[in-house]
């Protein structure tokens, strides 16, 4: 395996996406965004993956006035699209670029801050739906694609409530230990046999609009932005990152 440089201080090379094929969920949200725009800065086609075309415009939007490589709108409602859905995106991608190098699950849903006995089950089965189904769902649509790229990268969002779990934080918690089981679980199968490589990635507190839901009282001027927590994802994605699979990171 190879040495890991200090990912959290990670500084990309210009050119570092060249010529790569990136798609990101949930690229209309405060990370997804960053992301995005952060990829086609360093040269990636980006596939812009959202509910909210609006908000996957401003991107858009912006990543073209910034002077990337035209990016592609494709909307998916995660939380009510079904097995068709996932197949014309598959398929959009497959007509266009022939390829996927990068893909991240940037999309999800925090639910409610509430203790087990009151948690409202229809919230859980759709923050579990987003957070873990769907991202496996597309995974699997999208496989055929990675696997005809020749250094592909796929990275989950995970959160610091993955590895020890806090009260209150239900389904989000639950969902982020399952991704990272997930993320694991394809590591392994695609170790040694394709050349896709999986891992996680947790950003830490970030100014977005789910964590000021999390956290309504805090002030916001506290937290950085997305755009400082951007070093590993951006390293995963690339060259140098080759041979490192099944591992998660941190941001922050």
């Amino acid at each position: 395996m190879p040495t890991d440089p200090d990912v959290k201080s990670y500084a990309a090379p210009p050119g570092l996406l060249e010529g790569r094929v990136i798609l990101v969920t949930g690229a209309g949200g405060g990370l997804g965004g960053a992301l995005a725009t952060a990829c086609a800065a360093l040269g990636a086609r980006v596939v812009l993956c959202g509910r909210k075309v609006p908000r996957l415009e401003r991107v858009y939007d912006a990543i073209v006035t910034a002077g990337g490589p035209r990016p592609s709108i494709a909307p998916l409602d995660l939380e009510r699209a079904d097995a068709a859905h996932y197949e014309t995106l598959a398929d959009a991608v497959r007509n266009e670029f022939g390829r996927l190098d990068g893909l991240v699950h940037a999309a999800g849903l925090l639910g409610e801050r509430a203790p087990v006995e009151h948690y409202d089950v229809v919230t859980w089965f759709k923050v579990m739906h987003v957070n873990v189904n769907a991202a496996f769902i597309l995974t699997r649509a999208l496989l055929p694609l990675l696997r005809a790229s020749e250094d592909a990268s796929v990275v989950f969002v995970t959160s610091g409530v993955s590895v020890q779990g806090r009260a209150y934080w239900g389904a989000y918690a639950a969902s982020k230990f399952a991704a990272e089981g997930l993320m694991q679980v394809l590591a392994d199968e695609t170790d040694t046999l394709t050349s896709i490589r999986v891992n996680s990635v947790n950003p830490g507190r970030m100014r977005t609009s789910m964590r000021a839901k999390a956290y309504p009282g805090e002030d916001p001027a506290t937290v950085p932005l997305p755009e400082r927590v951007l070093p590993p994802f951006l390293y995963l994605l690339g060259p140098e990152a080759r041979g490192t699979t099944g591992r998660r990171f941190e941001a922050q």
